[in-house]
């Protein structure tokens, strides 16, 4: 048994076998060839070392539409939203009590100031005026036989004093009389429509109930509120145009700017008066004001053509000298359906209309006037530019992309 482990145990060997060292002198030959290879450079060094240099990238500039672009004069405005208020607007009570015997006019009906609206029963008040009547002829007849007597020196002076006051008592309810018979008769206080009517024939009405609305809409007030950094800008007596929800258009006058700002808002009020002498523009209507404040030079430009900085910086794009980006800060004056009227720009400038999302300042650009990429408005109609507009836009990206591509 222990010869046969001694034999398990014996190591086998194939050096003698043919093709055992193969492997050894592969790896011996490649090894040689790695070390041949990066010696190479040091060696054998190339003799023009600037053939390995990489030649130098020609950057093409990016090509944009520039449109000549001229600063103009134009009217600026204080832009404000409100409110059509009437003129006038009040509530009609009774100013005494009783039984509604009449009513002369109709709800909707306009009057005219001291017009009757309705009347009261007034037989119980008849009553009361004839009896006042009859106490004041009585107390004058006593008045003037006292006086009589006085003259003569048959009476006191007291008796006289006592008929004075008599008869200064029965005036007084004589005129209290008149005046009960005058207030059965409710009257319109001013001339306006009557909007509203909250009585009927026969029904009882206490002293001071409200029987109706009478509202004055001619002229109209309308109230704004005016922001503090603009209060400067609005004084009394200033004209403005007005533009009612309903399509009417008017022109009014400043009345009224407030001195105290509101505690909330921080705003002013200011009330314009507007002409309405038929009545036509109803009130409570809303209603857009435009107060002129001033003269400005501005650019006329589409909203399209306003972009941002880094900083956030609204502003717009040129070309100046040397085919060189611009970017001027622009605040926006007038703002219209058509586009904005911006100031900040030079007189005369040649502004970026299409690719300037492509380009940044000082970079050099390849300036084409807009019309020849066929954006014209005397080329093309609104749509046919706006397809155009697109694509413009999309060749300028393409044109972009492959000049940053050459650089790279």
């Amino acid at each position: 048994m222990t010869e046969t482990n001694n034999n398990e145990r014996q190591t086998l060997k194939f050096e003698n076998d043919r093709g055992s060292t193969r492997s050894r002198w592969v790896a011996g030959i490649i090894a040689v060839a790695i070390v041949g290879w990066m010696g190479s450079g040091i060696i054998l060094p190339s003799e023009n070392p600037e053939a390995s240099e990489p030649a130098s990238v020609t950057v093409k500039p990016v090509t944009v539409a520039v449109i000549p672009s001229v600063a103009e004069s134009i009217e600026q405005y204080f832009v404000a939203e409100g409110q059509a208020l009437p003129d006038r607007d009040t509530v009609v009570r009774a100013e005494t009590s009783g039984q509604i015997e009449e009513i002369l006019v109709d709800k909707g009906a306009q009057l005219e100031s001291g017009q009757v609206i309705a009347k009261f029963d007034i037989a119980a008040r008849g009553s009361d005026l004839d009896r006042a009547q009859e106490e004041l002829t009585r107390a004058q007849r006593e008045f003037d036989n006292a006086s009589a007597l006085v003259d003569r020196g048959v009476a006191t002076v007291d008796r006289l004093s006592v008929a004075r006051a008599t008869l200064a008592s029965a005036q007084a309810n004589l005129k209290s009389a008149t005046e009960a018979i005058k207030n059965t008769e409710i009257r319109a206080p001013f001339a306006g429509r009557l909007e509203t009517l909250d009585i009927d024939t026969g029904e009882f009405i206490a002293l001071g109930t409200s029987i109706g609305r009478l509202v004055d809409n001619a002229p109209l007030t309308i109230k704004i509120q005016v922001p503090q950094q603009s209060l400067h800008q609005i004084r009394v007596g200033q004209s403005a145009d007005v533009e009612f929800i309903t399509g009417d258009v008017g022109t009014g006058e400043v009345e009224f700017v407030g001195s105290s700002a509101d505690v909330d808002t921080r705003t002013f009020l200011a009330e314009i008066g507007v002409p309405n002498a038929d009545g036509a523009i109803p009130a409570g209507i809303s209603a857009q004001l435009r107060i002129p404040t001033g003269e400005t030079t501005a650019h006329f430009v589409s909203p399209a053509i306003l972009s941002l900085d880094t900083n956030g910086v609204l502003g717009v794009k040129t070309v100046v000298d040397g085919n060189k980006v611009s970017f001027h800060k622009v605040e926006i004056v007038r703002a219209q359906t058509d586009g904005v009227w911006v100031s900040g720009l030079p007189e005369e400038v040649q502004i970026i209309s299409v690719g300037q999302g492509f380009v940044n300042e000082g970079e050099t650009v390849n300036p084409v006037p807009e019309d020849q990429l066929g954006l014209g408005p005397e080329t093309a109609t609104a749509d046919t530019q706006e397809t155009d507009l697109a694509n413009a836009d999309t060749e300028i990206a393409q044109d972009a992309t492959s000049t940053q591509e050459s650089i790279e």
